[in-house]
């Protein structure tokens, strides 16, 4: 009798142990859809803007480091003139964005100085205030 009710309580604490261990799977998957699914997302569809909105004669920059101008456009190709009267097929996918011109003005004096010295931008202070040069 005493093995008869053992068999009973154990039957009736495995189902509910099952649900119980659904609900830490189901947060852990909350949490990685709002930090890691949801902003690449984000990320892809602005992305996908930026290339619908691309139109021919704009200044570009390629995954690759390539900057040139749209001279004609496709649907999985454009035609980017990186030099004048010299042509590349980049594929839509490897488009980085649009280039963003510098102007002289923009540029501090002292950040010159820095660059033509070899050091990084923005390292240069950082490292002459650590080691006080």
């Amino acid at each position: 009798m005493i093995d008869l009710a053992y068999a009973q309580t154990g039957g009736a604490g495995a189902q509910s142990g099952g649900f119980s261990m659904l609900v830490p799977l189901l947060l852990m998957f909350a949490v990685f859809y709002f930090l890691l699914i949801r902003p690449q997302q984000k990320k892809q569809r602005k992305h996908q803007d930026m290339l619908k909105s691309l139109k021919v004669g704009d200044r570009i920059i390629t995954s690759g480091g390539l900057c040139g101008t749209i001279v004609e456009g496709g649907e999985h190709f454009i035609k980017l003139e990186i030099a004048d009267r010299i042509r590349v097929d980049v594929g839509r996918g490897y488009i980085a964005g649009p280039v963003r011109e510098v102007k002289t003005g923009d540029i501090a004096a002292g950040s010159e100085g820095r660059l033509s010295q070899g050091s990084a931008p923005g390292l240069g202070g950082f490292l002459s205030k650590l080691f006080k040069k």
